[in-house]
């Protein structure tokens, strides 16, 4: 179901990541998305060169960069901008760091015209939603709403632009709590710096829940981003051997 698929997905750090061009001009859709492009082909190189974790989450990781290049490889052809210059496409931790330093760097040349706004949607840490986003963290804490809390605060001290915290979303009132985020990418290096700080924790927060939570995918995924950033520690859990249970 859509929920299970989705929380496989989380748990490999990819979620909706998107991105709105200020300056409202469609030819700076155009430059992100040619960007992004060059982005994801590297990442796919750099990740098919480097089989660093098991065969099924290495093919997961691979797919989902193969399945998001086709998709902003075709989204302007599709035409799907309706109101602000604005695009979203699901990536992982290291994509989405990536991504936003090209921007903030495109920014800087004049490649664009204008700042970019980076943002999400409900995604791997942002949001506690036990019918929904949170539907396969199966230990009993997908009925609390930590994880959103400390996306939110944690958010605001590593450097958004902006934060939120709020009731509902998707499934109605008092059935979630989202917390999110807005980033200004202005082209400056305190930017580019703020702006790994905040992207790591808003992604690696979640994929820790759900390597705690036993799911699918998401301790290599959090053993790759500790091995990433030295600064990252996570405790690992053990779990119980059926036979002693």
């Amino acid at each position: 179901n859509a929920e299970y698929m989705g929380g496989q997905v989380f748990s490999l750090g990819f979620g909706p990541f998107r991105w709105v061009c200020s300056s409202g001009d469609p030819a700076d859709l155009e430059t992100l998305d040619k960007l992004t492009i060059g982005v994801l082909e590297d990442m796919i190189k750099l990740h098919g060169d480097k089989k660093c974790v098991k065969d099924e989450t290495w093919q997961a990781v691979n797919q989902q960069f193969a399945d998001n290049l086709r998709w902003i490889k075709e989204a302007g052809r599709h035409q799907l901008v309706v109101g602000s210059q604005s695009r979203i496409l699901y990536s992982n931790l290291q994509g989405r760091i990536k991504i936003a330093k090209r921007f903030n760097q495109a920014v800087a040349n004049r490649e664009v015209k204008a700042p970019i706004v980076i943002s999400r949607d409900h995604d791997v840490s942002g949001t506690d939603s036990p019918f929904r986003e949170t539907n396969d963290i199966q230990d009993g804490s997908q009925f609390t709403a930590d994880m959103a809390v400390q996306n939110f605060a944690g958010d605001a001290a590593r450097g958004a632009t902006w934060v939120s915290l709020h009731n509902g979303g998707g499934v109605g009132w008092g059935e979630a709590i989202n917390g999110g985020f807005g980033m200004v990418l202005d082209g400056t290096q305190e930017t580019s710096v703020k702006l790994e700080q905040m992207l790591h924790w808003d992604v690696a927060n979640g994929i820790a829940r759900r390597s705690w939570a036993g799911n699918v995918y998401a301790e290599e995924t959090i053993i790759q981003a500790m091995k990433e950033n030295p600064g990252l520690v996570v405790t690992v859990p053990r779990p119980v051997q059926d036979g002693i249970l």
